[in-house]
């Protein structure tokens, strides 16, 4: 049962939220729109706060439901809910349902270690809020939180070595997928956030 709660973990994270509910929101493709990912984010500045709110949630809920559920069929074996953590961030970045091509999995991976790892995942969560304020750039904010997770996760709880694992491959695939991010970034074209706005 544990090896199907992987497969089924791939597939929740899979599920794409942001495009889903800009196409019945909104009737286009987000990946067409604005910065063309599928995150919170882009989904806000094109549809207003209540929309991308609703993706961030689900994004999330997804990660979190993926590792929950392993966790009841393995017996909460951390092993094996590192590793569907793991595969749910896989999902939504190679979704199956939009061909492999999907998000990059930062509200993904704050639902799956804040459940395994509540203590690190907050303390990142106000790395991120300190970098995306101080940059405007949610991209930065994340990039700093994710790449800094493994670290705190180590100095705060010393966990098992699957769970380290997971979570610094984990953050190296976010880094990864933030890396036009950063070709923008350089060139001064990057959006940054309006605070305040929609």
């Amino acid at each position: 049962m544990a090896i199907v709660s992987i497969l089924f973990a791939y597939l929740l994270g899979s599920v794409p939220w942001g495009f889903l509910l800009t196409k019945w929101r909104l009737g286009g493709d987000i990946r067409k729109m604005g910065s063309g990912n599928m995150g919170a984010a882009n989904v806000w500045r094109q549809g207003g706060r209540g929309l991308g709110l609703a993706v961030l949630l689900l994004d999330a809920g997804k990660g979190t439901l993926a590792v929950w559920l392993t966790g009841n069929w393995s017996g909460e074996s951390m092993d094996w809910m590192s590793a569907a953590a793991l595969a749910a961030m896989l999902g939504h970045v190679f979704p199956v349902w939009l061909k492999f091509k999907g998000g990059k999995a930062v509200a993904t991976f704050f639902g799956c270690f804040a459940w395994l790892a509540p203590l690190p995942a907050l303390a990142v969560t106000i790395v991120w809020l300190g970098g995306t304020i101080l940059t405007r750039h949610t991209s930065v904010g994340s990039c700093l939180a994710v790449g800094t997770f493994p670290m705190a996760l180590w100095l705060i709880l010393h966990p098992p070595a699957a769970l380290l694992m997971a979570s610094a491959a984990s953050a190296a695939l976010i880094l990864w997928r933030h890396k036009e991010n950063f070709v923008r970034i350089r060139a001064g074209t990057e959006v940054r956030i309006r605070f305040g706005s929609r």
